[in-house]
């Protein structure tokens, strides 16, 4: 459906695609991976039109339709919510109105062109969805985490990560065969990425987008392409399958360039050994040439195994910090009340819940930067403290530069590892000699949050810490997580981050917070109802901030073992597995039947039974065969579809 050819798109000296063959099926789902500054968001420019080659053709087939979610500078405004998602659908509006005017006509004077026109209008506006159009709307507009009382609501009134929200409605309602997106998950909450991961997993066209989600891009795509010194690569599978091929092609790569080298350094010695005797001018000529020929291996950057650890915490009490009885709120609205929440020693606690739900506020009140209108916060023995807000980068010093900033703020053993932590946090090179004053919203958040991770606190706050961080910025800061000695609370939209991390979630919902025992992956399982009512209750208890135990909820189900989630992940594997292959077979087979009704539909078959029959034969075992793959398929999706219900 799209075609690269020869592209070429460069800005200035450098070069962002190289001479670029690429293709794009119809139903492709692909993940576009690169450092930053690859050309992931140019690539998506070029392929909407935003964005001119500078050699070659982009190639779009007939009928195509393209829709593209940039990173910014979207805004909204003029129309309240509903409307302005609603005009997304033009066409099916257009149709709707010429439905009404026919309507009109018909009811002073039945032409039967009208009636002929007002039928066939009929059934189009059906085809398209246009009679379950406004439940499809609110649908998506639910998913995305807009509250149906804000569907009157002004657009204007929307800040920046709603207002993506919004353009992200308006695309997916308006379906386009090729949906270009750049960053979906960014603002959104992580019963919002649920919601989208499974829409675009369904979603019956094309898809490429860019994200630093790894959960996200293990669900939604089965296709990375990697760029990386202008040129593209392909890799079938998810981001964590590309992960291992990658390293397993660079491999391979580095021992055919090590040959490479070998046989350039024997060639460039036998040329200087002989270049001025003239008996062996031509052997010489002939090894230059053979030189001119050899076509050098790039190897791709390899990947820096940036190593960070927190400074050993000093010893706390058994209970860390707790909240008893505390309702808090603001300008007579109430956003938590009556919770109860004690963080024992050692403990892994993710909150989680939709924006504007309170996640902010509760982490605020654990961390006394507010006191709550009602009831108490306790501090443990010996609790030292250290907490990432979401404008922590305020603190910073706008008249020092990024590396004075870190040293200034480093204890005196953590200055030789702060070098080393820039680069986790992408300060590279003269980066580091920036003034704090020309960085970017993201870069002091960056820069903020490393300078935080030096502190030799027992309990970490940190409120959206993954924040415009990149796939390798996370796994550095989730390693050095995972080997934290102290007592962590976070809040992160990251699914792979809270799964990875969290031995507590705390849902804050309908200004309670309520805990469940295990990672998200578990909480899930858990709202979700699993059990037929026969496994053990399960009761999560917590301990209150004066030392009782009061249990905060009871279900009848229980989490799975860790034994038992991987079974079972092991058996979904092994049914996807299936399902591919049966795909595969399927396309085989339908092309070979295409190939073959060719053949027998050439006029000369009509006269020649000899060479007729037999490819009727065959036809009809290939016909029989794609049957029973078919079936096949539909069975291994009802299985896959239960799997995912229960």
């Amino acid at each position: 459906m799209l075609q690269l050819k020869d592209v070429v798109k460069q800005f200035a000296d450098q070069v962002v695609l190289r001479h670029v063959d690429w293709h794009v099926r119809p139903t492709d789902r692909i993940g576009l991976c690169g450092e930053n500054g690859a050309g992931k968001t140019t690539l998506l420019r070029l392929l909407f039109g935003q964005s001119d080659v500078d050699a070659g053709k982009v190639q779009l087939a007939r009928g195509t339709t393209i829709g593209y979610l940039p990173q910014e500078g979207l805004e909204h405004s003029g129309r309240d919510l509903f409307t302005e998602v609603r005009s997304a659908l033009e066409e099916l509006l257009a149709v709707e109105a010429e439905l009404k005017q026919l309507e009109g006509q018909i009811s002073r004077e039945a032409e039967e062109s009208d009636l002929d026109r007002y039928s066939e209008l009929q059934e189009i506006f059906r085809q398209r969805g246009g009679y379950t159009m406004e439940a499809e709307i609110g649908r998506v507009l639910k998913g995305l985490g807009f509250a149906e009382e804000d569907w009157g609501k002004p657009c204007e009134q929307f800040s920046g990560g709603w207002q993506m929200r919004i353009a992200l409605a308006k695309l997916l309602l308006q379906k386009p065969n090729l949906l270009l997106l750049d960053e979906p998950t960014n603002h959104l909450d992580l019963p919002a990425r649920d919601w989208l991961e499974g829409y675009l997993s369904a979603y019956p066209y094309a898809v490429i987008l860019v994200s630093h989600d790894r959960f996200f891009l293990d669900q939604v795509v089965s296709r990375i392409v990697e760029i990386w010194h202008g040129k593209l690569t392909d890799y079938p599978g998810n981001y964590s399958r590309y992960l291992a091929a990658r390293d397993e092609r660079v491999a391979a790569l580095r021992e055919t360039k090590r040959r490479q080298d070998e046989e350039v350094a024997r060639l460039e010695s036998f040329i200087n050994k002989f270049r001025y005797n003239a008996n062996k001018a031509a052997l010489v000529q002939s090894r230059v040439k053979m030189l001119e020929k050899i076509e050098r291996i790039e190897l791709p950057p390899e990947r820096k195994k940036i190593g960070f650890s927190f400074p050993a915490p000093p010893k706390s009490g058994q209970l860390s910090i707790g909240l008893s009885g505390v309702a808090h709120g603001y300008e007579n609205k109430t956003v938590v009340e009556d919770v109860d929440l004690s963080v024992a020693r050692g403990e892994r606690i993710a909150l989680v819940g939709a924006n504007g739900a309170g996640k902010s506020t509760l982490m605020r009140l654990l961390a006394g930067v507010e006191a709550p209108l009602q009831g108490e916060r306790e501090e443990g023995h010996n609790m030292v403290m250290a907490y990432f807000a979401q404008d922590q980068a305020r603190t910073l010093d706008a008249k020092l530069t990024v590396l004075e900033q870190i040293t200034k703020a480093a204890p005196f053993d953590m200055v030789p590892k702060v070098r080393n932590l820039l680069g986790a946090f992408l300060f590279h090179g003269d980066d580091v000699h920036k003034r704090v004053s020309v960085l970017s919203g993201g870069e002091r958040n960056r820069l903020a949050l490393a300078i935080l991770l030096l502190e030799p606190a027992n309990l970490l706050l940190l409120d959206e810490p993954t924040n415009h961080l990149d796939l390798t910025s996370k796994e550095v800061l989730l390693n050095a997580l995972k080997g934290y000695q102290g007592t962590l609370v976070f809040v992160s939209h990251d699914r792979y981050f809270v799964d990875a991390l969290a031995g507590r979630v705390v849902e804050v919902a309908g200004q309670r917070a309520t805990s469940y025992l295990g990672n998200y992956e578990d909480f899930l399982r858990v709202k979700s109802g699993e059990g037929d009512g026969s496994h053990s209750s399960l009761r999560v208890e917590q301990t209150g901030a004066k030392g009782t135990s009061a249990p905060v909820q009871s279900k009848t189900c229980r989490v799975l073992s860790h034994e038992e989630r991987k079974a079972t992940r092991r058996e979904e594997q092994k049914r996807q597995k299936k399902l591919t292959q049966v795909e595969e077979r399927i396309e085989v087979l339908e092309q070979e039947l295409t190939e073959l009704t060719t053949e027998m539909q050439d006029p000369a078959m009509a006269v020649d039974h000899a060479r007729l029959s037999p490819l009727i034969e065959k036809h009809s075992l290939l016909q029989e065969e794609l049957d029973g793959c078919m079936e096949r398929w539909e069975t291994l999706q009802e299985v896959i579809a239960e799997g995912e219900v229960s």
